[in-house]
């Protein structure tokens, strides 16, 4: 059985796919399941959803500009809002007008992108 830690590191090697036109959106189940393989992101409003804090606004621009480079190479786009020390990174596949693995890879590549 592969543990969780493994999944996760799978999950920010995968890249994001152009979804066709028969992709259904993840079930409220499929999205619990793929909830436990990125740390801290939540379900909330039809996309998953991670605020994260930083030292001072400087730190958060450049995370900022960070995720935005993830978002270009794997042309699937968050909603962000940002402040002084906090950033709110939103992924849904608007494609699908759901949920898709494609959000959740982006989600694990920004955090691993935050390990690193």
């Amino acid at each position: 059985m592969t543990n969780i830690n493994s999944q996760k590191s799978e999950l920010a090697q995968k890249h994001c796919k152009a979804c066709a036109g028969d992709t259904k959106p993840f079930s409220e189940d499929e999205i619990r399941q793929y909830l436990k393989k990125v740390d801290s992101w939540d379900y909330s409003q039809g996309n998953i959803t991670k605020t994260f804090k930083f030292k001072n606004y400087y730190r958060t621009v450049a995370f900022v500009n960070a995720v935005a480079w993830i978002a270009h190479r794997e042309d699937h786009h968050p909603d962000i809002a940002f402040g002084y020390r906090t950033c709110r990174v939103s992924f849904r596949t608007h494609a699908i007008d759901g949920i898709s693995e494609n959000d959740f890879i982006a989600a694990a590549k920004v955090n691993a992108m935050m390990e690193e």
